[in-house]
């Protein structure tokens, strides 16, 4: 069977270009392999019988090359999130609409609504205008929109 859309030839690209990249934590860029015939792949099931430190051991191997990645978007979100100011709006029968002025628009939006509320945020924002609706949170059924007037706080961030 031919790799669907050609992935498995793309993803073999990429390791052949970086093969000793994490050749310094004992990890090798994973082949594609067909497995589609075989229920849990070849291979698949060895992992899990290894003992609950081995993977953890193994986890840690494998995600150590990402986290520099991980501490450099923490850091730009906490700059990210920490900009901008924080008004206290109000949502009438669940809904809001602002629109923006400036040259620069927001690059994250930040939406705070106290918890007794039980409601949650649902945004759709453009360049020129941000649209705001709280939807009821109903276990049962679809959300909706809430029918009384949502007190919220946003802060439009930018950096």
């Amino acid at each position: 069977m031919a790799d669907q859309y050609g992935a498995g030839d793309t993803l073999r690209a990429i390791c052949d270009t970086m093969p000793d990249f994490f050749a310094g934590e004992g990890w090798r860029c994973p082949r594609p392999q067909r497995r589609a015939a075989r229920p849990a792949g070849k291979g698949q099931h060895g992992g899990l019988s290894a003992g609950e430190e081995r993977r953890a051991a193994d986890l840690e191997i494998w995600l150590r090359p990402l986290m520099p990645i991980n501490d450099a978007v923490r850091i730009i979100l906490h700059i990210l999130r920490g900009s901008g100011a924080t008004t206290k709006l109000l949502a009438i029968n669940g809904s809001y609409q602002q629109m923006l002025g400036g040259a620069k628009p927001a690059q994250m939006l930040r939406i705070e609504v106290d918890d007794s509320l039980a409601c949650f945020p649902e945004v759709s924002a453009n360049k020129y205008a941000i649209n705001v609706r709280f939807n009821s949170l109903e276990t049962a059924q679809r959300p909706r929109l809430c029918d009384f007037d949502v007190p919220f706080s946003l802060t439009l961030c930018n950096l």
